[in-house]
């Protein structure tokens, strides 16, 4: 009985954990399309140079 438990929690940890790397990927993505999109729209100076959109 305790093995088969422990294959039960076994699986069950391998679930969780491929479900929140799955999570993860679509959280990677989404930063990287708001990365891209606030690279490419950045806004100009008066005098018409580009500038960095973040901070440092």
């Amino acid at each position: 009985m305790v093995p088969l438990l422990l294959v039960l929690l076994l699986a069950l940890l391998l679930f969780g954990a491929g479900f929140a790397v799955k999570i993860l990927w679509w959280v990677a993505v989404v930063v990287l399309v708001v990365w891209l999109v606030g690279f490419l729209a950045r806004g100009t100076h008066s005098s018409g140079s580009r500038h960095r959109w973040y901070r440092w």
